[in-house]
């Protein structure tokens, strides 16, 4: 397996080169993922000095014939951006390591075969309650603003940020610095609610929403398109 260690509009040091491999142990990240075929470590520098305090970047990227793993942080030397770096990908190839071993695990049953493998066991519907033959009343759930109706299946989440306008450069941060697909904020130029989200390479996309606009979804499709197109 290879590392490839490279800068991104910086000069990578050949001392940090060699504190990567001596950081980055290959028979570690390979005994939790034995499909590992390269990892890449891109070192940036944001200038900015009001982003001092983390004005490293380092993103490094594992190439497996499995998904590609990405982690990276920030920090105000590449060195400490490098160790959070690296804890969060080992922490990521752990979460995936113990999923496909929990998958090998055999004789297990799920929630909805019990009844049929045990006799007399207790049946229970989606909201955990037990359901018996005499009852005809169809469960009815209240979930936030929603009701619903039966067993579902509708999962809803609902969750509220707080969210300081932003520019759309410092968005773009945000996503990366999460490490996420997408990143929602208020624009700071328009006071629009807003989305930015990862195309394809170095490739973005935004979708501002107007708040004002009367267009229906016949007319312009609604905000609920693809993030891809």
């Amino acid at each position: 397996m290879d590392i490839v260690v490279k800068g991104r509009k910086t000069e990578v040091p050949e001392r940090f080169r060699k504190h990567v491999a001596e950081k980055l142990k290959l028979e570690k990240i390979q005994k939790l993922d034995g499909k590992v075929i390269s990892l890449d470590v891109e070192v940036s520098k944001e200038h900015n000095p009001r982003q001092a305090d983390r004005s490293d970047r380092v993103e490094i990227t594992l190439h497996s014939r499995g998904p590609v793993i990405r982690a990276e942080a920030a920090a105000a030397d590449p060195y400490a951006a490098l160790d959070l770096a690296h804890e969060k990908l080992e922490a990521r190839l752990r979460k995936q390591h113990d999923k496909r071993f929990s998958r090998r695990g055999t004789g297990r049953l799920s929630a909805a075969e019990v009844a049929d493998a045990v006799p007399g066991a207790a049946v229970l519907n989606g909201n955990g309650h037990l359901v018996t033959e005499e009852s005809d009343e169809i469960p009815t759930t209240r979930i936030g603003s929603l009701e619903v109706q039966g067993e579902g299946p509708l999962v809803v989440r609902e969750k509220t940020h707080a969210a300081a306008p932003m520019s759309l450069d410092q968005a773009l941060y945000e996503m990366e610095l999460v490490g996420h697909d997408f990143y929602l904020f208020v624009d700071a130029d328009t006071k629009q609610p807003s989305v930015v989200y990862r195309r394809h390479a170095y490739d973005y996309g935004v979708i501002h929403l107007d708040a004002d606009s009367h267009s229906t979804s016949e007319e312009g499709g609604g905000a609920g398109g693809a993030l891809g197109g």
